[in-house]
Parts: structure tokens; sequence; C-alpha cells
């Protein structure tokens, strides 16, 4: 007795049961549905393309607990659009969870790269602009503003140029007994001017002017800095005698009164914040055309292109003994060594570079000394117009001097020239005078 289905056997291959001895060959065999049968549906609800009972989309059909018997994973066709297409073993229309693009396996858009770079921009901007701020007030916070001009009397008018008096002094502040030697300093008390000169920051160039410290001048009358008394005139006297008097507002007092030049700020640096600016820099690149040697300062250099660590920069700039010129050779040296100081230090290399810019401000600001009104953006650009003198933007010189004697060994000012240089640089033209040594 046969319990399979009427012609099964007969028309749908082999198997148990079939009427061959011989099997035949595979065939595909029609898939089964289950014999769920959906809920009615209302007669309003049916569309065009409704057939067999079926739900209109696959979310009514998971709402109704319909089962196709399909993976709800797999698609088989395409979309049945108006409900076209239907008919037995026909699939209702699938919809990919993820949305739009079916089955092209594209996951959402494509990236925006213009705004990723623009985020990605504004992001770097902040931090760069938090990074400079947090800089600035940390280095303004290490100045050391102790000078007050306001007590200097009896000032001249204010000119177009921004000028900064920048005193070398032959402080020992901060050194041990192993760096005064090592240094040549010696370890004389006090401190004096070891070197003077004014720069003038000006739109039609950059002017830097050494005063010899042996210069003949005029000590006028003063108001004590640390007193608050007055003191009268006290005459002919070096230059560097005005400092030993009563500090820095007493030789900004002597400068102005000898030049007619207003100074707009005072900066000074010892001994040992000079040779540790150096060696923070890693050293400074320069060309010294004619060796020479110097016992008193250490100084012991050949010709050619070298770079001078702390040591021998001090070294370089202190020495006036192996020189036929004495200081006005010495302080040439000076204007040379300072503007190739702040070329090398005015740079992106150490500006944007943290591993450089701290190490370097520093050892400068620990023993920098500058007046009250003086900020750390008047500082930058101090350096950066001695930067300019380096690159050729500007004159560097001498005072203008005269062939006249002057006491104790002095030199004397050279006036009519001394009067037209400080006439160029209030009026912020550009400097004519050219001094002979």
């Amino acid at each position: 007795m046969n319990d399979w289905p009427d012609g099964w056997t007969e028309d749908r291959g082999h198997g148990r049961g079939g009427a061959n001895g011989q099997p035949e060959g595979a065939r595909r065999m029609r898939h089964v549905q289950r014999p769920q049968v959906p809920p009615q549906q209302p007669q309003g609800n049916r569309g065009q393309g409704y057939d067999q009972g079926y739900p209109q989309s696959y979310t009514d059909a998971r709402g109704t607990g319909y089962d196709s018997g399909y993976s709800s994973g797999q698609v088989y066709g395409g979309p049945q659009a108006g409900g076209q297409g239907g008919g037995n073993g026909a699939v209702p229309p699938q919809y990919d969870p993820r949305g739009a693009g079916g089955g092209s396996g594209r996951q959402g858009p494509p990236p925006d790269w213009r705004k990723r770079i623009k985020i990605g921009s504004i992001v770097a901007l902040v931090v760069i602009v938090g990074w400079s701020a947090g800089t600035y007030a940390w280095a303004s916070s290490r100045m050391r503003n102790e000078v007050d001009l306001s007590k200097v009397i009896e000032r001249p008018e204010e000119g177009d140029c921004t000028t900064y008096l920048i005193v070398g002094s032959d402080s020992r502040e901060g050194m041990s007994a192993e760096d005064k030697k090592k240094l040549h300093t010696g370890s004389a008390e006090g401190k004096r001017t070891d070197s003077m000169m004014i720069l003038a920051a000006c739109s039609s160039g950059n002017t830097m002017v050494s005063l010899p410290r042996d210069s003949w001048v005029t000590i006028p009358s003063f108001v004590g800095s640390e007193s608050g008394k007055k003191y009268g005139e006290r005459g002919g006297s070096k230059l560097n005698a005005a400092y030993a008097m009563d500090g820095p507002e007493l030789l900004v007092r002597t400068v102005e009164y000898n030049t007619g030049l207003r100074i707009d700020h005072y900066a000074e640096i010892g001994f040992a914040g000079f040779a540790n600016i150096v060696d923070a820099l890693g050293g400074v690149e320069l060309n010294i055309e004619k060796g020479f040697k110097d016992k008193k300062s250490g100084a012991d250099f050949q010709s050619g292109t070298q770079t001078l660590n702390g040591e021998q920069a001090l070294a370089f700039v202190r020495t006036r003994y192996a020189f036929a010129q004495s200081d006005l050779q010495r302080t040439k040296n000076q204007q040379k060594f300072l503007s190739a100081l702040a070329n090398q230090a005015a740079t992106p290399g150490t500006i944007l570079n943290p591993f450089a810019l701290y190490p370097t401000l520093g050892a400068g600001l620990d023993t920098l000394i500058v007046d009250k009104d003086m900020s750390l953006y008047d500082l930058g650009k101090m350096f950066f117009a001695m930067k300019g003198i380096s690159g050729g933007d500007g004159t560097s010189m001498n005072m203008p001097l005269s062939g006249g004697g002057a006491p104790q060994n002095s030199l004397r000012w050279d006036m009519p020239k001394v009067k037209q240089l400080v006439k160029e640089i209030q009026n912020d033209e550009p400097v004519t005078v050219t001094a002979d040594r």
C-alpha cells in the first residue's frame, strides 16, 4: 500500500515508492510553504496587486505574525511596484532596515572630507591659540619689571620710533664660584655697565648705536631711585659712572640729557643670563673675520665661521685688550653678536618648538631686567628689530666721535652728528649719519 500522494512517484522523481527500478537524475524540488493562513485583511486595505491574502509589506507581515517561510535576511527578486507580479509563490516586498541603498552594501553616505578638514583645522587652531596664550602668560609672569622710568625727570618728547636702551652689566648674580672662574668674570661686588647701546625700531629702518662706556658726558641733576631726593648736576664724567651712581634710572636720564632722544624701554642682562641664553639655543653661529686671544676674557678664537657656546660668546663680547681700538672694536663685536643671537632666537625653529622656546625664555627671563612698562610683546619687537639689522634691514654703528681729546682718556662725541642722528630717529627718517670709528 502506497501512502505517498497520487502521481508523486510518477511525476516527481525517484524516491521511496518510485515506479522505476533505476534512479533518475536529480530534479529541483518545489518549495513547500507552511500551511499558515494570514489573517483576513479588510477589503479596503487590499491594493491592486494583492493576491492570496499576503500582507502588502514586510512590516505588515511582521506586525501580524505572518511567517512566509523565508529568511528575513534574504531578498528574492526585485521590488513589486504597485503590487504587480503577485501570484502563487510570490514574495512580499523586502525592505532593507539599514535605510536606502538596498542590497548595494553601502553603509550610509560617503564621508564629508571638507567638513572633517574644517573641523580638524578649527581644533588645531584652538590648540595653537591656547598653547600660545599659556606660553605668553607664563613668560610674562617671569619678567623682572624692576626699572621705574617714571622716576626719570625732564624727559625729551616722544619720537616716531620705539627706542630701547640695551645694557649688558657685569652682574654676577646667581653665579657660583666655579661659574665665575669658568667665565673669567672675576668676583667684584655690585655691578657696572659692560656695554650700552640704543636700538631704534623705525618703519624707515632699524638703527643700533653703541655707546662706548668711556664716553665723556655730563651727569645731570636727578631724583634718587631709592631715596626720592633730588640731586644737583654732577658735571663731566664717563658714561658708565651714571649707572654706578644710581643705577638704570640715572643711566637713562644721562643718555636722554646728552642726546635729546627719549628712551621708551630699558633692558639689562648680566653675565650668567647672557651665557645661559646662548647655551639654551645650542650655541650661536658667527663668522669671525680675524682670530684673536685675550687672557683676561678667556678669548681664543680662530678665523672663520664657528658656533660659539655660552662661555665663548661671553669672551667674544667682553674682549677689549686684544684690539688696537680697544672699546670701540668691542662695541662692534657686541653689535655683531647680538644681531646673530636675535637672528637665531627669532626663528620658527625656536619659537614654534617648545623644547627650544621654553629653555631659551627661561634662561633669559630669569636674569633679564626691564622697565615696568615693558611687555613680552615689546621684548619680542626688540629682538625682531635686532634680527632685522642682522638681515641687512637697518644700520649698526658707534656713536659718532670727534677727534678732540677728552679727560681721563675718555671719548668725546661729535655733537653736530649726534644731533642730526637723533633728529632722523625722532622723525622716523632713514639714517644718513655715519661714524668714522
